[in-house]
């Protein structure tokens, strides 16, 4: 569970996208972001939530948004996903785990009965000053992109 709130400044990070390409919040400076950590590439819910983002890009785009995910999983494994899904947006690889633990968004979880360490999946909006606007937890993958219109108003 996050330990931040609305109205904190939104913590620094930097990574490779799928691309291989440096990325950090200081590459979105005036700019809003929509920041989404998922557990895993090419799983069900979470295509189903990046497609949904994929399939609504231009409204969030016009809405003035950029896009960024974030896991733990590699850039090949980040660039096969966005390649089969035909992503429009970065996708960080965050394998030491040090931007998914200054979110928050990395703790225990449970699955048939197992319990393990993973993501929670969790949404931050970012205003052109870096701070957090909203932040949904436990966003509904298959509307994803209602629920970030819907929580901007």
């Amino acid at each position: 569970m996050s330990t931040l709130t609305t109205g904190k400044k939104a913590p620094a990070f930097k990574g490779l996208d799928q691309n291989g390409n440096k990325i950090s919040i200081a590459d979105f400076k005036g700019k809003k972001i929509i920041l989404y950590f998922y557990p895993k590439d090419d799983t069900p819910g979470c295509t189903a939530q990046a497609c949904n983002l994929r399939d609504n890009y231009s409204a969030l785009l016009k809405k003035g948004f950029a896009v960024v995910g974030v896991s733990t999983d590699a850039v090949k494994t980040h660039k096969k996903f966005e390649t089969k899904y035909e992503l429009p947006f970065p996708l960080i690889a965050d394998e030491d785990k040090k931007i998914v633990e200054q979110y928050g968004v990395w703790g225990e979880k449970k699955f048939m009965g197992k319990t393990y360490m993973g993501i929670t999946r969790t949404t931050f909006l970012i205003d052109e000053a870096g701070k957090i606007i909203q932040i949904i937890e436990k966003p509904d993958t298959k509307n994803h992109t209602e629920e970030i219109l819907a929580a901007l108003k």
